[in-house]
């Protein structure tokens, strides 16, 4: 059930407390999302998400996805919307669709890099959503790779990879999407990655 790897720190388990303990202490993990493992912490930890930041190699100005069992854990860094606006959200959620959503002054920096919005999406993984219930928290979600890089899609590939780099692999199947969460803006509509055409 529990496979710690004593040399490298890195504890690979199918437990989503001992995952979420991880996530509480401030570490970093790697975790299934509907379609691609992802690195995670949580979001309002600046030490962590720089991690996750460095280990990925990714630039700091894109920001990160923040991904939640309940918009309620991150409304505070949200702008409030017309609820026109807001129900084109709520009407893909839970599932794999990400929206880009003004964000409110509140926001870390960190989060939304160089943009004024942010990337949200409330999961429809039922493991990911045990996760974030047990953290009390929402997660830092980019794809488990290093920049320019394929995203692992299992947890022996997340080892074989960022094995000692990281503090905790949640070790359950993805949710059987073929391609990462598309990407709309919440106010225009324009789709970002992802869409009718995709």
């Amino acid at each position: 059930m529990t496979a710690p790897d004593g040399e490298s720190g890195t504890l690979v388990s199918t437990d989503v407390g001992a995952i979420a303990r991880i996530v509480r202490a401030g570490g970093v993990i790697a975790y299934p999302t509907e379609a691609v493992f992802g690195l995670g912490c949580r979001p309002a930890d600046t030490a962590a998400c720089e991690r996750v930041l460095a280990i990925k190699g990714r630039d700091a100005g894109k920001g990160l996805i923040v991904i939640t069992d309940d918009l309620a854990r991150i409304a505070h860094w949200l702008e409030p919307l017309p609820q026109a606006q807001q129900a084109r959200a709520e009407a893909t959620w839970p599932g794999p669709h990400t929206w880009l959503w003004p964000a409110h002054a509140s926001c870390p920096p960190w989060l939304r890099g160089a943009h004024t919005r942010l990337a949200v999406r409330v999961t429809a993984h039922a493991g990911v959503r045990a996760l974030c219930a047990a953290s009390d928290s929402a997660l830092v979600s980019t794809s488990a790779n290093r920049s320019g890089e394929p995203p692992c899609r299992d947890s022996a590939d997340v080892r074989a990879r960022f094995d000692g780099q990281i503090d905790g692999i949640l070790d359950l199947p993805c949710g059987g999407a073929s391609e990462p969460s598309s990407i709309r803006d919440i106010v225009t509509g324009a789709w970002l990655r992802g869409g009718p055409t995709a």
